[in-house]
């Protein structure tokens, strides 16, 4: 099929997909007058935990909520070490920040943008105490590598799986495992409740230190032993999870389809690498990220500025390492050197892959991407 790029469309790169049934999820939760720590928390947390393949899971306001109440689990620090992915959203790392502990950033692999498991051992010390694989843009890190680095060393490894759900590597769920998997529920993730986060483990004491960590500590009416935190997720987010998380493996289908046609295209078009996907991994394809390389005819900010002239949503994930960002620098992170993840950041470009995404767009985008090549 071949669609004149002359007709002006728009394909935003992310749209939520929300209906009736999610509708009439939160009017029942409306209607029943209980809002907050009900039954809706508790049945979305078992469905997710018998989803991902695990003994628990514990709902939570956000994803960055997550990744800080798991830390704050493991008991990290000030003082202690955590190498996590140069190539990421800021809250991977900020949440070691949190802790008083110091993020370790660690390259990335060139085809997956994943952490490369060989530059993770190459930044362990003594001070180590955890490993922040990033499972991103839908795509599972290479955990086995990374499982016998953590295992050898004795630290914690904690799953960063707010870009992967669904995703599997060797068969097996991301989010069950490492130590601990942090989701995010955020708008325009594969499955959303608007805003929101989940934390999964087979581990029962991480999971009851989370349930206290989340509500100020308490283990019961106005009994407080630890010093906790409101992070709990509402009881209408958690009715949309619900409804959200049995549309995921067919949305997620849409977006592998929808990947798939991209990538036939793309291959035909010199200077432009598509997502590189291993074997034995499921990837679910929260972004769909190319390259831009040197040999293509203009830089990546020019065509993704042509892009958007077309009416094709595109964004960069991400412009700089995580180091580079300001709040880094003036940490004195500046320093850092992970020369693939560098790299990367001149070159990615995001295009849409969501499940409204239809076949006509499709067609229109790989058009678009032929007209400036």
């Amino acid at each position: 099929m071949r669609v004149k790029t002359g007709l002006r469309r728009t394909i935003p790169i992310a749209k939520p997909v929300l209906g009736r049934e999610e509708l009439e999820a939160v009017r029942k939760v409306f209607e029943s007058g209980v809002l907050v720590q009900g039954e809706r928390i508790r049945l979305f947390e078992k469905e997710f935990a018998e989803y991902i393949g695990v003994e628990h899971a514990v709902a939570v306001a956000n994803g960055t909520l997550a990744l800080d109440a798991a830390l704050k689990a493991l008991k990290l620090g000030p003082g202690d070490e955590v190498v996590t992915s140069a190539f990421s959203f800021i809250a991977s790392s900020n949440c070691v920040l949190y802790q008083g502990a110091k993020p370790v950033f660690a390259d990335i692999d060139p085809r997956t943008f994943n952490i490369d498991p060989s530059d993770v051992a190459e930044k362990i010390t003594a001070k180590t105490k955890a490993i922040i694989p990033v499972h991103l843009f839908g795509q599972p890190a290479e955990m086995d590598a990374l499982k016998e680095i953590a295992e050898d060393r004795g630290i914690a490894l904690v799953e960063d799986a707010a870009q992967a759900h669904g995703a599997e590597y060797e068969g097996q769920k991301v989010g069950g495992l490492g130590d601990i998997g942090c989701f995010s529920l955020y708008a325009t993730k594969n499955m959303t409740t608007g805003e929101g986060g989940i934390i999964t483990t087979n581990d029962g004491e991480l999971a009851r230190k989370v349930r206290l960590l989340i509500n100020h500590g308490d283990m019961g009416k106005y009994h407080h032993v630890i010093l906790g935190y409101n992070y709990r997720m509402s009881e209408a987010s958690a009715a949309v999870g619900s409804v959200q998380l049995k549309k995921l493996d067919k949305s997620n289908e849409i977006r592998r389809k929808n990947a798939s046609v991209l990538t036939g295209g793309i291959e035909k078009i010199s200077g432009l690498t598509p997502p590189y996907v291993k074997d034995a991994v499921k990837h679910v394809f929260y972004q769909y990220v190319i390259r831009v390389e040197e040999s293509y005819p203009v830089n990546r900010d020019r065509f993704a500025e042509h892009m958007r002239e077309k009416g094709v949503g595109v964004a960069v994930h991400y412009p700089t390492p995580v180091y580079g960002q300001p709040l880094y620098k003036e940490l004195s992170y500046g320093k850092a050197v992970c020369p693939t993840a560098e790299d990367a950041s001149k070159r990615v470009l995001s295009l849409p892959v969501h499940p409204s995404v239809n076949e006509d767009d499709i067609a229109y985008i790989l058009n678009v991407l032929k007209e400036v090549s």
